[in-house]
């Protein structure tokens, strides 16, 4: 298992970026959270395998049909052993 923090910026708050994000990883059965910053930007904390977290980020790099996607910022965290997918507020 892997595990990353994900901060996405450009149009990403508005546009369905949390529930697609939430929908996307319950699809590859990734775990963790998403929530808005304060600063426009997406922060996504997730974890899985190896192999689905590489299709994951890349599905963060475009987002959703709505969101235009300028920068994702990616680090290797410790795996916080989520139980499930969330969005947070």
């Amino acid at each position: 298992m892997i595990a990353y923090r994900i901060k996405v910026t450009g149009r990403v708050q508005g546009v369905f970026f949390r529930a697609s994000t939430k929908e996307k990883a319950e699809d590859l059965g990734i775990k963790g959270l998403v929530r808005n910053e304060s600063d426009g930007s997406v922060l996504i904390e997730a974890e899985g395998e190896e192999v689905l977290m590489q299709e994951f980020i890349e599905w963060c790099q475009e987002g959703p049909l709505m969101a235009r996607v300028d920068h994702i910022e990616k680090e290797k965290i410790p795996a916080q052993h989520f139980e499930s997918f969330r969005v947070t507020y």
